[in-house]
């Protein structure tokens, strides 16, 4: 649980909405709206309500609410108010979650606060490894499984041969930010080693590549996990790979 917001994250989030969700059922059941630390300012509430009453099961089973931020970057208070009361409206509705699922923009769209202060607050990635950086904001999505995201991100790509054998770690980027680390064991022809959550046809070219690999050491992952590369693509760039030079 984040214990405070950054200043930096703060100015970002500005007026913003947010949603206090139950882990045991993923359902939410509480909707607010402020700036600054409001969202975590009901956190160590007591009482009657049924809001205190569920945040006291859930310290009492060890476990902490999670913290989404339904809209940001709100222009004023009154357009928070709007959005809070449309939420509250929806909140009886089975189908909740589809209305905001397809929201993926890191400027308005729902997202976790712990994401929200990854994105806005990611220190400087330093390389000192030879790594490729690739990009998978097609394929990417907030809180995808583990496997998924290395599949999308070892496949299918152009790579030179000579690169292949120059680069170590491949680095999963997302909106700007590394979100996993693979060590890289082996190269192949795109489509030549299965895949267990990507359809054949996606993924059957020959004139790409593919790798193998695991998650990197510990401490290579934390040189670079949850840090900015941004600086390493030219703006507009569409090559979703980039090499940046070893400092």
């Amino acid at each position: 649980m984040t214990p405070s917001i950054p200043p930096e994250v703060a100015q970002h989030l500005g007026y913003y909405v947010y949603l206090y969700v139950d882990p045991r059922t993923e359902q939410v059941f509480y909707v607010g709206k402020g700036q600054g630390q409001r969202v975590l300012s009901h956190l160590s509430a007591e009482g009657e309500s049924r809001k205190a009453q569920i945040l006291a099961e859930l310290r009492q089973a060890q476990l902490s609410p999670r913290l989404d931020i339904l809209a940001h970057g709100l222009p004023d208070e009154a357009t928070a108010y709007r959005i809070e009361a449309a939420a509250i409206d929806l909140l009886g509705l089975d189908s909740l979650s589809n209305l905001v699922r397809g929201w993926q923009s890191v400027r308005s769209g729902r997202r976790s606060l712990e994401e929200l202060v990854t994105y806005y607050a990611a220190p400087p990635a330093v390389i000192t490894d030879p790594v490729m950086l690739i990009r998978s904001n097609r394929l990417y999505w907030h809180g995808m499984p583990a496997q998924e995201l290395y599949e999308a991100t070892r496949g299918v790509w152009k790579v030179a041969k000579w690169r292949q054998q120059e680069v170590k770690y491949a680095l999963a980027v997302f909106e700007g930010v590394v979100r996993e680390v693979y060590t890289i064991e082996s190269w192949h022809p795109a489509g030549q080693t299965p895949y267990q959550t990507r359809l054949a046809e996606a993924v059957n070219d020959p004139q790409r590549w593919e790798f193998v690999g695991h998650v990197a050491p510990e401490e290579v992952r934390n040189r670079y996990l949850y840090h900015s590369v941004t600086a390493s693509f030219a703006r507009n760039a569409q090559n979703p790979i980039a090499y940046p030079p070893v400092t």
